[in-house]
């Protein structure tokens, strides 16, 4: 989310940045509404500065025993009394309002990313290694290919249990999935610093919101929803009580009991909960709504987790094997930092994540995107993108995004060093260290025998007991 004040200093720059992802001027259009939040407040706070006012001059008025002032006064208090509700709703309705304007709107470019419209303009800054030397005559052939001739990749049997966009994975390449999680797991905790966290892959509306999954790309989630046992409903039913209830509540006019059973009407009987597209959800939102000791950052977290994606808008693209699954297992990579430790930290990241396929010894480069090609919530992305002989060409394996102070501040997560006062917000990172089933994909294909095997790479063969080559 952006900074209104920001856009108000410079109006200029926000609408230049939005214009370099294609975007018409909002600038103008946001000040409008926040004038309309601060005119709002501020007839909001006259009213109530005059209640108390005017409260106080009925006790001037009985004291010198002007019965008249002070009956005119208590009705000017009962009028103020009965406008404040409306004044508050709208207030409200106008500081909503800016808010829903304001989380529509996408992060700002740094001035180093290029400008582009789409993948076609990204800018290779880096390549490792080199395709596998196949023999001379020998035809690559992609990963459902060679894992459904192994009888080890079934997308069959998953589309009768679960539709499009599923497998079931059978033995060694079952095994082999778990094996390059372990591994990029141990990796990132082991030698890059990273602290392991098993995070619910569940998880509610605020969190989705404040990694910005919500509501801009609402269509390509999954929701899983409960019944509410009653236990839930009555610790949850007074805060469905209407504000006369409440009061009632208080004078004592109404039981506790008599109050729960009426606000139980209201309160929902169902929860909706979403299942996480990757772990940066969770992960990220660790720090929602807290103050965190500068000392402390950066923060370094990774976990491996399965992902759930609708694929919303990827109707006929990858439509055969694994590369665009509804449900995947990925190892996820979160930072967070102050912002002077942002820039390096993305670069670190990035290098993470590249160590992981160096161990494997796939060929892969690192692109940086340009302004039309990257993500909602990032003001810069490096994706990796691993060479995949079967497909003959290069496909993205990770992407690492600095998100600057975009999805801190929808999480109101913010840091402060030992001798300041003031707090800030903090900087968020996230990236893929790597996608496993992506990974299982390029060491399938990059590792296959013409004998219709694959290989192990060597630095799995400890995670699959020894095992050295994968056959039928």
């Amino acid at each position: 989310m952006h900074d209104i004040r920001a856009i108000r200093d410079d109006p200029k720059a926000f609408d230049r940045g939005l214009a370099r992802r294609s975007l018409p001027p909002r600038a103008d259009a946001l000040i409008a509404l926040d004038e309309r939040r601060r005119a709002a407040i501020l007839d909001l706070q006259l009213a109530q500065e005059r209640r108390n006012a005017a409260s106080k001059e009925i006790g001037a008025a009985m004291v010198r025993r002007d019965a008249q002032a002070a009956e005119d006064l208590k009705a000017e208090v009962a009028g103020l009394k009965a406008t404040l509700p409306e004044l508050e709703a709208a207030e409200r309705e106008a500081s909503a309002a800016l808010d829903t304007a304001l989380a529509e709107i996408p992060n700002l470019p740094f001035d180093d990313v290029p400008d582009g419209a789409d993948e076609n303009d990204n800018l290779e800054v880096r390549r490792h290694g080199a395709p596998p030397a196949f023999p001379e005559g020998f035809k690559p052939k992609e990963h459902f290919e060679i894992g459904e001739a192994l009888g080890l990749m079934d997308f069959d049997v998953a589309a009768k249990l679960s539709g499009a966009r599923f497998v079931v994975l059978k033995g060694a390449l079952a095994r082999l999935s778990r094996a390059l999680e372990q591994f990029m797991l141990d990796l990132h905790t082991a030698e890059h610093g990273y602290a392991e966290i098993e995070p619910p892959v569940l998880v509610r509306d605020d969190a989705m919101f404040g990694t910005a999954q919500l509501p801009k790309f609402l269509d390509d989630q999954f929701m899983a929803t409960r019944n509410k046992t009653r236990q839930e409903m009555l610790r949850e039913a007074l805060g469905y009580a209407t504000e006369d209830e409440q009061a009632r509540l208080r004078a004592g006019h109404l039981s506790f009991v008599q109050a729960v059973e009426s606000a139980l009407e209201r309160a929902p009987t169902r929860e909706d909960l979403w299942l996480i597209p990757t772990a940066e959800v969770p992960m990220t939102n660790l720090v929602r709504e807290s103050i965190v000791d500068e000392k402390m950052l950066p923060l370094r977290f990774t976990a491996g987790t399965l992902c759930f994606r609708a694929e919303a808008g990827s109707a006929g693209k990858d439509t055969r094997g694994m590369i665009r699954q509804h449900q995947f297992r990925k190892v996820e990579l979160v930072s967070v930092t102050t912002p002077e430790q942002a820039r390096d930290e993305h670069e670190r990241m990035t290098a993470c994540a590249e160590a992981a396929l160096k161990r494997l010894g796939l060929h892969f480069r690192t692109v940086v995107l340009c302004t039309g090609d990257m993500g909602f919530a990032a003001r810069k992305t490096y994706d990796i993108e691993v060479w995949l002989p079967g497909q003959g060409r290069f496909r993205e394996i990770s992407s690492c995004s600095l998100c600057g102070d975009f999805q801190a501040r929808r999480m109101n997560a913010r840091c402060r060093a030992a001798d300041a006062r003031a707090t800030r917000f903090v900087h968020t990172l996230n990236g893929s260290g790597v996608a496993v089933g992506r990974a299982l994909v390029a060491v399938v294909e990059n590792y296959q025998e013409p004998d219709g095997s694959v290989s192990v790479p060597e630095v799995l063969r400890p995670y699959m007991g020894g095992l050295a080559r994968i056959a039928s």
